[in-house]
């Protein structure tokens, strides 16, 4: 055998990874990162009774995780008021993303998704021959109903959007969402990300209940409950949809440390709510931050604050450059006019005073270079 006989299809796949993580740049720079800013990960850290539940089950890790992850869906099922039957468990949201393409895309099937958003759920995409259907931001905001208005235009089987938004931070009521899916199409699968939905005001997840067949609502332990080295997410569906879930998925993916670690988080209410409130003083700092260094920050319901450095995509990578050559780790939109922003994690004091220090001489160094003759 001279080389792998892939399919056509991967063979014609870039080699490309949605993100570049910040081990890897670690190891590029030679050096550790000061503030890791980057990756909207819990920097608060999970619940000390997940902790405490993950140490006892270590010792059980010579066992195979339950297959039907059934303690965590009957806990996350009465933590709904819905039917166990309506809820998958997975290796977090992007691991149900590719069960749930897996499942619906095949080759040259379309799907909607808007333009700058999670790329990961594109990255599946493309790996099973859908064809991606982008509909652009709207005041920095997804646009449901132009989301919704392009699957009818291309027969999308699956329309993506995400609630909270991830790279912006910007939301919609779920009344909101709602009132839009009267005019998502009978056929179209609305695929609701809402990673983000327990940093965010009261009255921003929908309502509708898990048996309504037109979506699919995703949910993480790897935000809010700061587990996400676990890889433990979960989606709520009508049961039909649940169920074939097990046509695709990896049943022995979970493993016991996770799923004990995930169950003892979901138990932990004030842990949650404390973590909450780490979150809503963070987005303070870092918005004052911004506004001291004469940037504007966008609101967010996020666990992360996008500012506005104030010039076009080339001028922010620029900042970011001089951010992570200052060892802070931050990140930004991929598309324009997204990406005249740089999108800065939640963090503790000492990751937001980093940042704080390495703002306004990143912006000089950026704008330095910004003004710098050719030759």
């Amino acid at each position: 055998m001279t080389a792998p006989r892939y399919t056509p299809l991967a063979a014609q796949l870039p080699s490309a990874v949605p993100f570049v993580g910040p081990e890897t740049q670690e190891r590029q720079r030679g050096a550790p990162f000061t503030a890791r800013l980057g990756a909207n990960e819990n920097v608060f850290g999970p619940s000390p009774r997940a902790v405490a539940a993950m140490q006892t089950e270590a010792a059980e890790a010579w066992k195979y995780g339950d297959a039907e992850n059934f303690q965590l869906r009957t806990e996350l099922a009465a933590r709904h008021g819905c039917d166990i039957g309506n809820i998958v468990v997975g290796e977090g949201i992007d691991g149900l993303l590719g069960y749930l393409v897996r499942l619906m895309v095949a080759d040259g099937d379309a799907v909607v998704t808007s333009d700058g958003a999670y790329p990961t759920f594109n990255y599946h995409v493309a790996g099973f021959g859908g064809v991606l259907h982008k509909v652009p931001f709207r005041d920095d905001h997804e646009d449901p109903a132009a989301l919704f208005a392009r699957a009818a235009e291309v027969n999308a089987k699956l329309v993506y959007l995400s609630n909270p938004d991830n790279p912006m931070g910007t939301w919609h009521s779920g009344a909101e969402i709602e009132a839009a899916m009267a005019s998502l199409p009978s056929d179209s699968l609305l695929v609701l990300d809402e990673a983000y939905v327990e940093c965010a005001p009261d009255g921003t997840a929908v309502t509708l209940p898990a048996d309504d067949p037109r979506l699919i609502r995703m949910r993480t332990f790897s935000k809010v409950y700061g587990l996400a080295g676990l890889r433990v997410g979960y989606a709520l569906a009508a049961p039909e949809l649940i169920t074939a879930f097990n046509k695709v998925r990896n049943h022995f993916g979970m493993g016991r440390v996770a799923q004990a670690g995930a169950l003892a988080a979901l138990h932990d209410d004030a842990w949650l709510a404390h973590v909450q409130g780490e979150i809503r003083t963070a987005r303070d700092t870092i918005s004052a931050i911004a506004q001291d260094n004469g940037l504007t920050p966008l609101p967010s319901a996020a666990n992360f604050v996008a500012i506005d450095c104030g010039g076009d995509g080339d001028f922010a990578r620029d900042v970011l450059a001089e951010l992570v050559g200052r060892g802070v780790f931050v990140r930004m939109p991929f598309v324009a006019p997204q990406d005249r922003c740089i999108r800065v994690s939640c963090g503790r004091a000492q990751d937001l005073d980093a940042f704080a220090a390495a703002l306004p001489l990143a912006l000089a160094a950026a704008r330095s270079k910004a003004v710098a003759p050719a030759g």
